[in-house]
């Protein structure tokens, strides 16, 4: 069972970051084509919808997890540091999803960018747990 728990864990972590890095190359390379906006944002939407099935998933196997193995969570700075960063990352994750039409191009894109260097540190601190 726990076996099956982590590969699921792994599993919605790899969807939600390696689409963010999927997205970072495809969405510069769609609008230097022409691709038209509504493309774009078709896009965009679809795979927020697979962004969040990731996170979902990463995150409820995380929870059945720290309880289930019964992981410490004081003292253990490796896992305090990837929880916190799961909630700004999900929080960020959020706000650019609700917002997104009412932000430039270029806030659009550094939030981005913000999220995949969580993302990314979120995979590191897991490597050090």
């Amino acid at each position: 069972m726990d076996d099956v728990l982590r590969f699921l864990h792994l599993i919605g972590a790899a969807v939600w970051v390696g689409g963010m890095l999927t997205m970072a190359a495809l969405v510069p390379s769609m609008r230097r084509s022409g691709a038209d906006l509504d493309l774009i944002r078709s896009t965009a939407r679809r795979f927020g919808v697979v962004a969040w099935t990731g996170i979902g998933l990463a995150v409820v196997t995380g929870l059945v997890q720290l309880i289930r193995l019964d992981l410490p969570t004081r003292g253990n700075t490796p896992l305090a540091v990837k929880l916190l960063l799961v909630g700004i990352a999900v929080a960020l994750a959020w706000a650019h999803q609700t917002f997104a039409r009412s932000m430039s191009a270029a806030v659009r894109g550094a939030i981005q960018g913000v999220l995949i260097l969580i993302g990314l540190a979120i995979v590191w601190t897991a490597v050090l747990l």
